[in-house]
Order: C-alpha cells, then sequence, then structure tokens
C-alpha cells in the first residue's frame, strides 16, 4: 500500500508541478482603425474618423488604431494594457500599428502611445501635450469623438 501511495504521488505530482493553466487572450480578433467597443461613437463618428485614419495612413504610411474598452481586466493600469495589445497586433495579427489611442470613459483614462520608429516625427512629450492640450480638454466635457478628432488632425500634422 504505501508503495502504490509513492508510486501515484510520483506520478501525479510533476504533473501538477509542471501543468500551466494557458493565459487567456483579453483582446479582439480583429481590429480596424476605429474599435468602439464601450460604444461611445456614433457609426457616422466611427466612419468619419476610419476614412480620417485611413487617408492619414495613406500619407504618411503610419497607421493610427483607437479603441475605446470599458475595462482593462486582467490589467491593472492603462499603460500594461497598451503595451500587450500592441504586442499581440503585431504578433498575433500582423498589424503594424505607429500609434495606439486607448480610451476609456467609464475608467475616465486615455493613453496615446506612438513606437520608436516615430521619434524622428513626433516625440512622446510631443504626443503628451497633443493630448493634454486637445484630446483630454474634450473628454473632460464629454466630447469624445471631437477629443480624437482634434488630436488625430494634431497627430497627422506631425507625421505626415
Amino acid at each position: 500500500m504505501k508503495k502504490i501511495l509513492i508510486l501515484v504521488i510520483f506520478l501525479v505530482f510533476p504533473y501538477v508541478l509542471f501543468s500551466q493553466t494557458k493565459t487567456q487572450n483579453v483582446f479582439a480578433k480583429s481590429y480596424n482603425y476605429v474599435n468602439d467597443f464601450e460604444k461611445i461613437l456614433t457609426p457616422k463618428q466611427i466612419e468619419n474618423l476610419n476614412n480620417v485614419l485611413k487617408k492619414g495612413e495613406t500619407k504618411s504610411t503610419h497607421k493610427i488604431i483607437i479603441v475605446t474598452t470599458s475595462s482593462l481586466n486582467p490589467y491593472s493600469n492603462i499603460s500594461d494594457y497598451t503595451l500587450d495589445l500592441d504586442k499581440y497586433l503585431i504578433n498575433d495579427l500582423k498589424v503594424n500599428a505607429s500609434i495606439l489611442i486607448i480610451m476609456s470613459e467609464k475608467l475616465r483614462q486615455m493613453r496615446i502611445q506612438g513606437v520608436n520608429k516615430l521619434h524622428s516625427k513626433i516625440s512622446d512629450k510631443e504626443i503628451e501635450e497633443i493630448a493634454a492640450n486637445f484630446v483630454v480638454p474634450e473628454l473632460k466635457k464629454g466630447n469624445y469623438y471631437k477629443g480624437l478628432e482634434d488630436g488625430i488632425a494634431q497627430i497627422l500634422k506631425k507625421i505626415e
């Protein structure tokens, strides 16, 4: 009996010790220019922003993606969420976004992140200034579309 117990322990223990749970993907399976998962924009606003971003990509060769989300779970902050979303877009979906704009009305958070290859055209400091001067004031008023539209216009001026 003792030998059977020891045998079972040796057989089960490595399985339990080395078993791993696959991390659950929290991101959508596909992304367009505007991804309003929080439903804060009208269909017409989404269409307008998609058109502006598509034209901007044609002129500048840099893709800007907007994502609205009501939750960052399992992430504790928007920076980690944005970094992992960027990795997911590049590695899994083969989408190379030059700039990601992530915002949440519910969480009252927003982040604009540019890639290193854009630093010759727009710096992190300039991105922060655009967010602070053009996007955030409109978001505080509840004008999400206007804030995104103004922010995108300023970014496109810099990178074209």
